[in-house]
C-alpha cells in the first residue's frame, strides 16, 4: 500500500468514527458536474471522454449510499437545457446514459431504477433504455435510483401540474372545483417522484453553488452541501465529509 492510500485509509476510517450516531439522509440527490472540465483538464480532445469516466463512476456513488444506508438516490445526468446542445455533443452524452441505463438494470445489481424526466424530449432509443431499465428492475427492493434524463423543475411542475388538470377532468371535474380544492399535495402526487420522500441532502460537484432548475419543488427544506471536487474526483472521502456535514447540521424545515 502506497503512503498516500495509506494516508487516505486512516483518514475514511476516521469519517467513519465520526459518522457514528449521526442521522443519515434517507434520500441524496446528486448533481454529478464537472465531466467536461475534467475532460479538458486531462488532456482529452474529446470532451465526451469526461462523460464516458464519470458515468463509471456512478456505480461507485450507489455503493457507498447502499454501504450508508441511504434509501433513494437521484442523479441528474441532463437536463432540459442540455438537449439545446450541438449534435456532435449531444449524441454521444445520449449514447452513454442508455449505457448508463443498461449497466444499472444488469442481472445481478441490486439497484431498482427509474426514468425521472420529461422521456417525451428525448430520443426514442435513449427514452426506451431508460424504460427498460426501468421496467427490468421494478420488482428490486434495493436502493431507489432515480436517473434524472431530459430533466427541469420547472417542466416537472408544469408536467405535474397539467396531469393534475387531465385526471381531475377525466373524472368529470370542473376548473373551479379544483381550484376550491387544489393543494401542495395535490401537486406532489404528480410529480415524477411521487411516492418517495423529498431529498435530505442535495450534493452539487465542480464547485458550483447554483440549483440550476433540480428538484425546485422536493427540495424545499433540503440541505445543501457544495464540494469542489469535479465529478470523476469526487472520492468516497468527499461523500463521507457531505454526510458528516449533514449529520452534524440542525435542520429546521424552513423555521
Amino acid at each position: 500500500m502506497s503512503l498516500r492510500s495509506w494516508v487516505y485509509a486512516i483518514y475514511e476510517r476516521r469519517l467513519r468514527k465520526h459518522l457514528e450516531g449521526l442521522p443519515v439522509p434517507r434520500h441524496v440527490a446528486i448533481m454529478i458536474d464537472g465531466n467536461r472540465r475534467w475532460a479538458r483538464a486531462a488532456g482529452f480532445d474529446d470532451v465526451s471522454q469526461g462523460h464516458v469516466v464519470g458515468a463509471r463512476h456512478i456505480t461507485n456513488l450507489l455503493g457507498w449510499c447502499r454501504e450508508a444506508g441511504v434509501a433513494h438516490v437521484t442523479i441528474w445526468l441532463l437536463s432540459t437545457d442540455n438537449l439545446r446542445r450541438p449534435a456532435e455533443e449531444l449524441e454521444p452524452l445520449l449514447r452513454i446514459i442508455a449505457g448508463v441505463a443498461a449497466e444499472l438494470s444488469a442481472p445481478g445489481t441490486p439497484w431498482q431504477v427509474k426514468a425521472v424526466g420529461a422521456l417525451d424530449l428525448l430520443p426514442p432509443e435513449t427514452a426506451e433504455a431508460l424504460r427498460k431499465a426501468e421496467h427490468e428492475t421494478r420488482a428490486r427492493d434495493g436502493l431507489r435510483v432515480n436517473v434524472a434524463v431530459g430533466y427541469g423543475g420547472r417542466r416537472e411542475i408544469t408536467d405535474a401540474v397539467r396531469s393534475l388538470l387531465k385526471e381531475h377532468a377525466a373524472e368529470g371535474g370542473s376548473l373551479e372545483e379544483l381550484a376550491d380544492v387544489i393543494d401542495v399535495d395535490h401537486i406532489a402526487e404528480h410529480l415524477y417522484t411521487k411516492g418517495q420522500p423529498d431529498p435530505d441532502l442535495v450534493i452539487r460537484t465542480s464547485g458550483e453553488q447554483r440549483l440550476g432548475g433540480f428538484l425546485l419543488w422536493q427540495s424545499v427544506h433540503s440541505e445543501f452541501y457544495f464540494c469542489d471536487a469535479l465529478w470523476p474526483d469526487f472520492r468516497k472521502i468527499d461523500f463521507l465529509r457531505a454526510l458528516r456535514d449533514y449529520g452534524t447540521r440542525q435542520r429546521r424545515f424552513g423555521a
